[in-house]
């Protein structure tokens, strides 16, 4: 008995006897992996903030459940999470998701269609302290609880959270600038390392991270960047740079709503309509510099995706104009004058706003055009029907009568507003004979041959007196390039 006691004994004194219940375990998370994967899969390859909330809060309803923490039915008191509470990585993911919630609110508030009022932004502030408050426990407990690459990640992340925090309340930009300095330096180097997949992951994260250190720099006057290079940053993407797209469309309002006070009048076809509203200007002028975007030197280089994003925008701004206009009319009262002058901006806007429909519907065509004879192996991309094209030619026409009647609409027309509505005819002309092509292709591929050729004949037909009326017309270099492209098979 005496020998068992000092057998027992032994064991308790050594210090070697139970190492392994003593060193607590090392949990990994692949933060920057895991935050990716749910972003892309939940909401945020579209840029839906709100739905990327509710999937964190659904998420985060599901861990409480499955680890038992929850906070019990009567009154509610949080429990505390602690070094002592982590006990499995399901409780870092815990505090990981409750932090990216926050952070997905508050980015939900600034993207408001007119941008977050004063008593919205505030919310949205307290919001991303929340996040930087989560984030921040986050790196602690992972720097206790986690391996030394999570802790790097997360110590990365809780900076790029302060940035952002710094970056939307447009204060402390040196602070701002180291944390986002830091988190590049971190993803720098565990881009060296591991799978191909995580490097390329830190690659990109590094990439949305270099715009908001520019910005920093610029702010602190430490760069010379240029309003046209924070316009080019702008255009690239991901999740981590919206909030930076958010501060430069809040700059650019802020320089619009300078530079319209010198736009006085809107010129259409020879007239001249006073623009006395502030809020159209600053919409108008929204229009034009995006449309400069369209039709300036670099407009060969976008894509067609981006071309018709702009397009969108552009819409939007003069929508925006035209009810302002139509406010500016209903409290005009007896002013005829003032009336007259809102009734001819308002059908020059709208007459723009036309053209512009008019250029995105073909923008649409071509895009079809290129679809038509491609094989469906291509990316797995849907091949374009004949038919479809014929239904973009019915709106490119019914476009181009409806500017026709509203620029032939009125009194005292001048020579540009005749030459204008002139030109809108050659191009139905143009518009008719390819929708009669294409309506003739459909309806050889259906096996229906006779009809199909009355129908080249007739298009044909429409397309020689089409050119004919070009060739006699002065005024029509870029509408004669689109139909002197026309061509048929050779079915004769």
């Amino acid at each position: 008995m005496a020998k068992v006691n000092e057998a027992t004994a032994m064991e308790i004194d050594d210090p070697n006897s139970n190492v392994s219940d003593q060193i607590s375990p090392k949990y990994s998370v692949h933060v920057l992996q895991l935050l990716k994967s749910a972003q892309m899969q939940h909401g945020l390859r579209h840029g839906d903030y709100a739905r990327y909330r509710r999937y964190c809060t659904a998420r985060l309803r599901r861990l409480y459940k499955s680890l038992k923490f929850t906070h019990g039915r009567g009154k509610y008191t949080r429990k505390a999470i602690t070094e002592s509470t982590v006990t499995e990585v399901r409780f870092l993911h815990l505090v990981l998701y409750t932090a990216e919630r926050a952070w997905s609110h508050a980015m939900e508030k600034r993207q408001l269609p007119d941008g977050p009022n004063a008593r919205q932004r505030i919310y949205l502030i307290g919001r991303l302290r929340k996040a930087v408050k989560w984030a921040d426990l986050f790196s602690h407990l992972c720097s206790v609880k986690g391996d030394s690459r999570t802790s790097l990640e997360a110590e990365a992340y809780a900076s790029y959270m302060k940035g952002n925090l710094l970056f939307e309340q447009d204060q402390n930009w040196d602070t701002a600038l180291r944390n986002f300095k830091s988190a590049r330096a971190v993803y720098e180097e565990l881009g060296k390392y591991g799978d191909v997949e995580n490097q390329v992951l830190c690659r990109e994260r590094v990439e949305e991270l270099e715009p908001s250190i520019r910005y920093c720099l610029h702010k602190i006057g430490e760069s010379n960047l240029q309003a046209s290079e924070l316009l080019q940053i702008g255009e690239m993407e991901g999740p981590a740079l919206d909030l930076f797209k958010a501060k430069l469309e809040a700059v650019m309002a802020e320089a619009r709503s300078q530079q319209a006070a010198s736009l006085t009048e809107f010129y259409w076809l020879g007239n001249r309509f006073p623009i006395t509203n502030a809020k159209t200007r600053v919409a108008i002028l929204k229009a034009q510099e995006l449309e400069k975007d369209l039709h300036g030197p670099s407009a060969d280089s976008l894509s067609a995706e981006k071309r018709l994003a702009t397009f969108d925008k552009i819409f939007t701004a003069y929508h925006e104009a035209r009810s302002c206009i139509r406010s500016d009319l209903a409290s005009a009262g007896n002013a005829e004058n003032v009336k007259d002058d809102l009734n001819g901006l308002d059908k020059a806007v709208s007459a723009v706003l036309g053209q512009r429909t008019i250029e995105r519907n073909q923008l649409l065509v071509s895009i079809a055009k290129s679809k038509l004879t491609r094989r469906r192996d291509d990316k797995n991309e849907k091949v374009t029907k004949p038919e479809e094209l014929v239904r973009l030619y019915d709106l490119l026409l019914q476009n181009t009568a409806d500017l026709s009647d509203l620029v032939s609409s009125g009194r005292d027309r001048k020579p540009e507003e005749v030459t204008f509505a002139e030109e809108c005819q050659l191009k139905s002309l143009a518009f008719r004979a390819e929708r009669c092509f294409y309506l003739a292709r459909s309806y050889s591929l259906a096996g229906k041959r006779t009809e199909a050729y009355s129908l080249y004949c007739r298009a044909r037909s429409l397309a020689e007196n089409a050119l004919q009326k070009f060739q006699s017309h002065s005024n029509i270099e870029q509408v004669s390039t689109f139909i002197k492209g026309f061509a048929f098979p050779t079915i004769f």
